[in-house]
C-alpha cells in the first residue's frame, strides 16, 4: 500500500461490545502504521497493531476507566531526539474514543 498523506485526516468508526473494540474500513488512508491505543485512567497502558486485525480486545482486568483509540502514524519528517523519538512526526487520533469501567 503506498502512502497517500494528502492533507485529508484518515476516519475510522469504533464500536464496543463489552471490552471488545471493532473498526470501520480507514477512509483516507495513508497506508502508514495503525495501531490501538489503550489508557487506563488517563494513563497509556497498552498499544497493539490494526492494520490486519478490525477488532482488539484488551485482557487486563485491572480496575479503572479504560479508553481506546485508533490511532495512525503521521510522518512529517525523520527528525529525532538523542533518544531516537521522533520529534515531529507522531501518531494521531483517528478514531472517536470507546470506554468502558472495570
Amino acid at each position: 500500500m503506498e502512502q497517500k498523506f494528502d492533507g485529508t485526516v484518515p476516519k475510522s468508526e469504533l464500536t464496543l461490545a463489552g471490552r471488545k473494540a471493532t473498526r470501520s474500513e480507514i477512509v483516507y488512508d495513508w497506508g502508514l502504521q495503525v495501531r490501538w491505543l489503550v489508557r487506563r485512567d488517563g494513563q497509556e497502558v497498552a498499544t497493539a497493531p490494526a492494520r490486519i486485525e478490525t477488532s482488539y480486545e484488551h485482557k487486563d482486568a485491572t480496575p479503572g476507566k479504560y479508553e481506546i483509540v485508533l490511532q495512525m502514524f503521521k510522518y512529517i519528517d525523520y527528525k529525532k531526539t538523542p533518544t531516537g523519538e521522533f520529534m515531529t512526526s507522531k501518531f494521531i487520533d483517528i478514531s472517536n474514543v470507546v470506554q468502558y469501567k472495570i
